[in-house]
């Protein structure tokens, strides 16, 4: 049996997350189009153009919430995460981030929470929960002769979170938005075996072991598997914030340093971060003078039998349900709407905003910039193949107000944001016009 054949087979059931083809496209930016109305009069039944939108759209949302792409083998066969995964409770997992899909949960279970009748300290509720296939990300794939599952992860773990509607951590599912709970270096420093990736960084385990704990709660550091560089020259960690990865359509680069695009982007993640089979290719990796990690294991030159591609194939899917994402509007009361049109005036002109966020989002075209141009600097961006920084799209920021902004969250405020391009940009702001500016950066 082939190794997806075999996660359709050991895999929970889906239900919930298959809802019909129309649901899909009115819903996957988060809200239906009300004022839409079918060309021709006839709906939308024997239209190609939108049964071809609805089955990509399906299909992407399924891969984006469920698709390990075989990366099983990396964290339970490699690592041995399922043994760790084994002995977490739900009040672990949900203190390192994690997520519940509320709407993937049993009915019986579901009353058992609401009447507390659920113990979140024991192990077995976990395996539980993997079994419904309700923790947000993760994947567990049981086999008839085990109790413990082997262990997948999915393109949600870092870009969806749950609206906490029914407890802390337990909701609907958010997809596009950055977890900022989530310790990715808590999570992988449970595994038994980590030899591997110290090896792969020429570490030892204990000090890969500073490393993880040095990223903290919404952070990640992807470049460190291709450059070594774990901290920054000040001595704080090269980790960067997990992005939001809704409202990213017509934005040319997806990325804080540029990279490539949302297709690029998943295609390293799921090959180079995830671990799933799949087929890569990018020469800029062999800079062995930037990327030594990366040259010395010809990352950018990752190739197996197309047969056994488990990625590539689910790219194209996957590329149109992220663009389909919309940015999330914000909620009532969260912004004084007139302070927000005053800012809005101000984000035109006086505080010149538009001139690289054009429309909110960024500029159409080459979007990127050097550090000197925004007034930080450049460690980050000369970890990228282009050492620039990419303008980054504004709506949704009301989202993840938790870490902070910027790539790194060096800005614990919006206010601390408009501050530092007042000053960079000698702007000339008032205090009023900076509480202006905020409230309108909210309302976006």
């Amino acid at each position: 049996m082939s190794d997806e054949a075999q996660q359709k087979a050991t895999s929970p059931q889906r239900g919930h997350a298959s809802e019909s083809a129309e649901q899909t496209v009115t819903g996957a930016g988060g809200e239906a189009d009300a004022g839409s109305e079918p060309r021709n009069g006839g709906g939308h039944a024997h239209d190609p153009f939108f049964e071809t939108a609805a089955r990509l759209l399906a299909e992407g949302r399924e891969t984006f919430r469920f698709d390990t792409f075989g990366d099983e083998a990396f964290w339970s066969g490699t690592l041995g995460l399922d043994r760790a995964i084994a002995r977490v409770s739900p009040k672990q997992a949900l203190a390192v981030g994690l997520k519940v899909d509320v709407d993937a949960l049993p009915a019986g279970l579901v009353a058992a929470l609401r009447a507390g009748k659920v113990d979140l300290d024991d192990p077995a509720v976990t395996r539980r929960l993997l079994r419904a296939n309700a923790v947000v990300g993760v994947t567990g794939l049981f086999k008839p002769s085990s109790g413990i599952p082997q262990i997948g992860i999915q393109c949600a773990l870092c870009h969806s979170t749950v609206d906490d509607s029914f407890a802390p951590g337990i909701g609907h599912r958010l997809d596009g938005w950055a977890n900022r709970d989530l310790n990715v270096g808590a999570i992988i420093a449970l595994a038994p075996n980590l030899q591997p990736i110290a090896s792969l960084l020429h570490i030892t385990v204990d000090q890969l072991k500073v490393v993880l704990a040095s990223w903290g709660p919404g952070k990640f550091d992807a470049v460190v598997f291709l450059d070594g560089k774990a901290f920054r020259p000040d001595g704080k960690s090269a980790a960067t914030l997990l992005p939001a990865a809704f409202g990213l359509a017509g934005v040319p680069l997806h990325t804080y340093t540029g990279w490539g695009s949302v297709t690029y982007w998943n295609a390293f993640v799921a090959n180079l971060i995830m671990h799933g089979k799949g087929n890569f290719f990018d020469p800029r990796l062999d800079n062995a003078a930037k990327f030594p990690i990366a040259a010395e294991n010809r990352f950018g030159h990752i190739t197996i039998a197309e047969d056994e591609d488990r990625i590539t194939p689910k790219l194209p899917a996957l590329h149109v349900y992220q663009l389909a994402l919309a940015a999330p509007r914000p909620p009532a009361g969260s912004f004084d709407p007139a302070l927000a049109e005053l800012g809005h005036r101000l984000f035109n002109g006086k505080a010149r905003c538009a001139t690289c966020h054009h429309q909110h989002r960024t500029e159409p075209g080459w979007n990127m910039h050097t550090g000197d141009e925004i007034g930080i600097d450049d460690f980050a961006a000369r970890r990228s193949p282009d050492e620039h920084y990419r303008t980054t799209p504004l709506p949704g920021l009301w989202t993840h107000m938790k870490g902070g902004f910027y790539h790194d969250g060096r800005f614990a405020t919006l206010l601390d944001v408009v501050n530092h391009y007042d000053t960079v940009m000698k702007l000339g702001l008032t205090a009023q016009d900076k509480t202006a500016l905020v409230e309108y950066l909210k309302s976006i």
